[in-house]
């Protein structure tokens, strides 16, 4: 770098003026494109399965209804414009043509015949144009029936619950939440400068797993708030009502990794809430399958276990991990409305009933959701784990016999 500042000086000094600012523009293009180099170098890549970067189309189309969906887009997009240009294109020719500064004056005449015949025709043939394709599409949407594989898509603040209700790997459910990692970045905000991370804030610990060429229906619903269960690769998008069940389906053409998001505002960790599909081929799925009923036969603990003390904080460690640390952080310290746990009366109190009541049933009108989705033994770890972390050195155990006993009140 001296070297060059060195050698830059000296040249610049035998130059005349009229030359000097030619070269230094040269030298700040030179900077600006290496630079732009740079940061090309560290770019974020399109993802196969969508969104792409600077992204202007429809997500790449992974079943046959989307490609519909693309085609009625390009379909009704032509169609607005040739009548926007036809329209407009007369309507400025006869402003234009018929001018007053040329001559002309504004004529008398009464309605005619032939016009109002041709402007009802026409559009009404336009109008029936446009609603044949899309009213196919549509019924093919709505239609469920003779699905393979049947998933409810469970929608809660700020995560997706999946269970496999009919069809090949029925009795498997687990949920479904952002990578804490890419939470951490975020709230340290955002990927650095050179660090480029494709699936930014898309990337889940559980994905749903389907296999490719089979008719997957997914019924919808919500435990506390709307929410909308959207895939724009599959081409679906249907809400997720508390109280309601809704349905949909696609059929995957290819195998990959597809993403959607929760597509209504439904709090403040809306953008937190991403769905990742991930499509495999037929023996890969029952592979998974088995892979997943050993894993939910290991989990399947014994509510009458004892626990020791360690035993149990080492497994809450990794369930408060997973479900707990977006909002109340990892030092427990909580963040803005989020009640913190390090030195929270409830945790410390000794009538474990009152923090058991919050975790299964929620709290303050859903902000703190309710977790009966976990395990008994998941819930009395990630208690035990509260009331013995941080400066919460209570000594106090919670046995997965306690939960059992509340969820049956």
């Amino acid at each position: 770098m001296e070297a060059t500042k060195v050698i830059t000086t000296n040249a610049s000094k035998t130059m005349s003026k009229s030359t000097r600012p030619s070269v230094q523009y040269a030298g700040t293009a030179a900077a600006f494109l290496a630079a732009g180099i740079s940061t090309a170098a560290h770019a974020v890549n399109d993802l196969p399965g969508g969104p792409a970067v600077n992204q202007l189309n429809l997500h790449p189309a992974a079943s046959k209804i989307a490609e519909q969906q693309h085609w009625l887009h390009w379909y009704m997009m032509i169609i607005c414009v040739v009548i926007f240009v036809a329209v407009f294109s007369v309507m400025f020719y006869s402003i234009w043509k018929h001018r007053k500064s040329a001559g002309h004056k504004a004529a008398n005449f009464h309605e005619s015949v032939t016009v109002e015949i041709a402007w009802t025709v026409v559009p009404f043939l336009i109008v029936i144009a446009m609603a044949l394709p899309a009213t196919k599409t549509v019924v093919a949407q709505k239609d469920t029936t003779s699905a393979d594989l049947t998933i409810k898509a469970t929608g809660q603040q700020w995560k997706w619950g999946y269970d496999y209700v009919k069809g090949e790997g029925e009795g498997i459910g687990f949920l479904s939440t952002l990578d804490n990692t890419h939470r951490v970045i975020s709230n340290n905000g955002g990927p650095k400068v050179g660090e480029a991370i494709d699936n930014y804030l898309l990337k889940v610990d559980n994905p749903m797993v389907v296999p490719v060429g089979k008719k997957i229906r997914v019924i919808t619903t919500a435990n506390d708030v709307i929410h909308a269960f959207a895939v724009p690769s599959m081409g679906i998008h249907q809400d997720a009502i508390p109280g309601f069940v809704r349905d949909t389906w696609f059929k995957a053409e290819k195998t990959g990794d597809f993403y959607g998001q929760c597509a209504k505002i439904c709090g403040k960790e809306h953008s937190y809430m991403p769905i990742h599909v991930k499509v495999v081929s037929a023996e890969d799925y029952t592979a998974w399958v088995t892979a997943k009923g050993k894993e939910a036969a290991a989990k399947a603990d014994d509510p009458a276990k004892v626990w020791t003390l360690a035993d149990i904080k080492a497994r809450g460690e990794k369930v408060y991990a997973s479900n707990c640390a977006a909002c109340h952080q990892a030092s427990g310290k909580g963040a803005g409305p989020i009640k913190a746990l390090d030195g929270s009366a409830v945790v410390l109190d000794t009538d474990h009933s009152k923090q058991i009541a919050i975790l299964l049933n929620g709290a303050n009108n859903g902000a703190m959701p309710a977790w009966k989705t976990l395990s008994d033994t998941d819930l009395a770890a990630v208690i035990s784990y509260t009331k013995n972390s941080w400066s919460n050195q209570t000594g106090q155990v919670v046995q997965p016999a306690a939960l059992l006993a509340a969820r049956k009140q």
